[in-house]
């Protein structure tokens, strides 16, 4: 259903509602900026909620509607202030850079153990020295770089469907690790 002219406080038919488990709000901007599906996560209403993901998406993802939010208004916030503070230009840049990790390709959706490795990376602020423009090579670089040399941790992720401290730990030395090959030009691409 579209509201009209957008005004998602204009009057809804309670028989709509009541049907329904949510509302999600689509934005023509999002998807005009490659962001699919082009959800408003600050309006959008979900009675299912995370209950459909499993225990290790839950965990990566906890903490990506609020930061990719904030992002949203502190970037509609910034338009008008040029003198930012760190703090604030700090959370700009990582929601740029989650911005881009949540971008997919058409028809080339990822398996549940690297969406959590790719999120796991990003909330974690893993991606905030990467290039904007390179955060989706160096996403597909940080999948296969599991895929090559880790595939115990994407099947423990798989087995498990959730993140133990233990795995936690090893994500966070092999991102690193990753990381500091990609990064400093050991491998030629950053």
């Amino acid at each position: 259903m579209e509201t009209l002219l957008g005004d998602v406080s204009a009057y809804i038919p309670t028989n709509i509602i009541s049907i329904t488990d949510g509302q999600i709000y689509l934005e023509n901007g999002l998807f005009n900026a490659g962001i699919r599906p082009a959800i408003n996560i600050g309006i959008s209403v979900s009675r299912v909620g995370s209950s459909a993901q499993t225990k290790a998406m839950k965990q990566v993802s906890g903490r990506l509607r609020l930061d990719m939010a904030n992002f949203r208004e502190l970037a509609a916030f910034a338009k008008f202030d040029s003198a930012l503070d760190k703090a604030t230009q700090a959370q700009l840049n990582r929601g740029l850079r989650l911005q881009e990790v949540l971008k997919q390709q058409q028809y080339q959706p990822l398996p549940m153990c690297d969406q959590v490795i790719l999120l796991f990376g990003a909330v974690n602020g893993y991606a905030d020295d990467v290039p904007v423009n390179t955060v989706k090579e160096w996403g597909a670089r940080l999948i296969q770089h599991f895929k090559d040399l880790y595939p115990e941790i994407r099947e423990e992720i798989i087995k498990a469907r959730k993140i133990s401290e233990e795995l936690s730990a090893s994500l966070k030395q092999n991102i690193e690790l990753f990381n500091q090959s990609e990064l400093t030009g050991d491998s030629g691409t950053y």
